[in-house]
């Protein structure tokens, strides 16, 4: 008979009691890292991607290309020039290894790579070196360590072929401006930030500028481009070239005559003007001690009321050069013809108010020729009488005082001009030749185009237009006004031809082969000390005469010697107009002229 198995024993209570808890705690932690898993997964999935990809993305600045600034004939005046700043990761310096032609190892770190980098960068290898350590216990800008700016292509290309680790580049525009000093003033400069100050380059600012794009890419934690990483780019768009009415020529001719001229006679400044008549085109704006924009005057531009372009921002009497707004409007209010008898003292007393001549003559009897001709003060207020003050003053408003000349650029002076209402009892006959009123030359050669322009005043114009993505645009002309008639133009440009014939005050602007229209002008100053013992010398003209081309106008502020316009300005006139006309290709003139008689008895005659 078999044995009978033994039956199992049954487990204890208390070890399935333990077992059931081990297979709790197993199932409780199953289920805890499934339910971390599908958070990761599912839910917190996403933002931790995004995270580490922004962790590992970086965006640069494509930097637009500033526009050209180009002179009339396409010159180009200003320009941009691609520049690089090369940017090294200190961390990753220790890293860089040096080898030789066998591919063994030479030199590493610091030490090997500014060897490299001494030559190509015109450092000391012992300076670089130790700017390339670092400071380990200063963690900013270790990563982000600029090592270069503004270097050149080919010094960029150098350095990018010794494959440094942790090695970039930032791209820039920066601006130059390849004929120094020539239109300094007029042109500007622009700041670090890209920014346009004074000048064009302000004015224009967000034409040149264009508009930044930006480049997007992913690095890998050595710093390296990350080939399948996600990339893209917003193409920077080019800024608008801006064309200048300004030949380069004729500015660069002009400005070394105001400098010579200035430096001969010890004034504080000078500056001309050379508008094409019948446009308002400006072809020069010559300041004497023109800045050079690669080498921008900052303290003087950051001094308070600092008077950079003379050209167009500071003020001066116009003196007998003002005589001419006198005439022009009694002739246009038919008060005087060219040949109107004038009194004319050396002399004479009005409403208590005494007033004189420049030089001591007998009393006589002038046409009112005879009064441009000789600048005669006396004369030009019995000419200026014969109007109502309200008149005069609408005439100078309407031929460009008392506002900007409207050339559009930063600090373009309105002068001064007070309201009529407000002159006092010698104010009234001095701001009838001249005197008791303050205009920037633009404003002063504005009269002049006017009448040159058969009496239609038109305010001075800088730009022709701008190029933007290869289609050129017009600027807007400037709106002409009808100021005199052409008849009272045409008598008056005949009259002015007076002063630089023989007997005139501006016989030193005579141009051989070409008959000129002026009118010099010689104010008084104050002199700093309380006194008014300097002078303002100017002369402003048209040529030629027959057929007004040019408007040119001549400054010189404080002379210590020479002082009289028709000694120190004429001549530069004179010396501009000679070279302008024939580059311009203009005629001389066919017919001699014929200039209204100075007198009365010459009239008669």
């Amino acid at each position: 008979m078999r044995s009978r198995r033994p039956a199992a024993r049954p487990t204890p209570p208390r070890a399935e009691r333990r077992q059931a808890v081990v297979l709790a705690i197993v199932c409780a932690i199953a289920t805890l890292f499934a339910g971390r898993l599908v958070y990761v997964q599912a839910i917190a999935g996403p933002t931790i991607a995004q995270a580490a990809a922004q962790a590992r993305s970086f965006t640069s600045v494509l930097v637009a290309p500033r526009g050209d600034i180009l002179d009339a004939d396409g010159e180009v005046l200003a320009t941009s020039v691609t520049t690089y700043d090369l940017i090294l990761d200190l961390e990753q310096v220790p890293t860089y290894t040096l080898k030789d032609e066998d591919g063994e190892v030479i030199g590493r770190g610091a030490a090997a790579l500014a060897q490299q980098l001494a030559p190509i960068l015109g450092r000391d290898p012992n300076v670089l070196g130790a700017e390339l350590v670092g400071d380990p216990e200063e963690p900013r800008g270790r990563r982000y360590h600029v090592l270069a700016r503004q270097v050149t292509p080919e010094v960029r290309q150098q350095v990018a072929e010794l494959r440094i680790p942790g090695f970039t580049v930032e791209e820039n525009n920066t601006r130059t401006y390849p004929n120094g000093n020539v239109a300094g003033t007029v042109l500007g400069w622009v700041n670090s930030k890209g920014e346009g100050i004074v000048g064009v380059e302000e004015a224009y600012q967000a034409l040149l500028a264009g508009t930044d794009g930006a480049q997007s890419y992913e690095l890998g934690s050595a710093g390296q481009l990350i080939p399948t990483g996600s990339q893209s780019q917003v193409p920077a768009r080019p800024g608008c070239d801006i064309v200048l009415t300004l030949d380069l020529d004729i500015q660069y001719m002009t400005q070394q005559v105001i400098d010579e001229t200035v430096k001969k006679y010890g004034a504080e400044w000078g500056a001309v003007a050379v508008i094409e008549t019948k446009t308002g085109r400006v072809l020069a704006l010559a300041d004497s001690n023109s800045y050079d924009p690669n080498k921008p005057p900052i303290d003087r531009y950051s001094s308070s009321n600092a008077v950079l372009a003379p050209s167009y921002q500071a003020i001066y009497e116009p003196g007998s050069t003002g005589k001419v707004l006198t005439v022009a409007a009694a002739m246009e209010e038919g008060h005087v013809t060219p040949l109107t008898p004038i009194d004319d003292p050396y002399s004479m007393t009005v409403d208590g108010q005494r007033f004189h001549d420049h030089s001591e003559h007998p009393d006589q009897v002038l046409t009112t020729t005879g009064v441009l001709a000789e600048s005669a003060n006396t004369g030009t207020i019995n000419i200026g009488r014969l109007m109502t003050d309200e008149t005069r003053y609408s005439y100078m408003q309407r031929l460009g005082w008392g506002r900007p000349s409207g050339i559009g650029l930063t600090g373009d002076t309105p002068g001064q001009l007070h309201p009529y209402e407000s002159w006092d009892g010698r104010q009234r006959y001095t701001t009838m030749f001249g005197q008791g009123v303050a205009v920037s030359l633009l404003q002063n050669a504005g009269v002049f185009s006017t009448i040159g322009n058969q009496g239609m005043h038109l305010d001075p114009r800088l730009v022709d237009g701008w190029s933007c993505d290869g289609v050129f645009e017009e600027a807007p002309a400037p709106e002409p006004d009808q100021v005199l008639s052409p008849e009272t133009s045409a008598q008056m440009i005949r009259m002015l031809e007076s002063v630089t014939d023989e007997g005139g005050t501006g016989t030193h602007a005579a141009v051989e082969g070409y008959r000129v229209a002026g009118k010099t002008g010689t104010a008084q100053t104050a002199d700093g000390a309380g006194g008014i013992t300097a002078t303002t010398a100017s002369f402003v003209g048209l040529v030629p005469a027959d057929d007004p081309e040019l408007t040119i106008a001549v400054v010189v502020y404080k002379p210590t010697s020479g002082f009289f316009g028709g000694t120190v300005a004429a001549p530069v006139f004179r010396d501009v107009a000679a070279f302008a006309l024939p580059d311009l290709g203009v005629r001389p003139s066919d017919e001699p002229a014929s200039p209204y008689p100075l007198t009365p008895s010459g009239a008669d005659g």
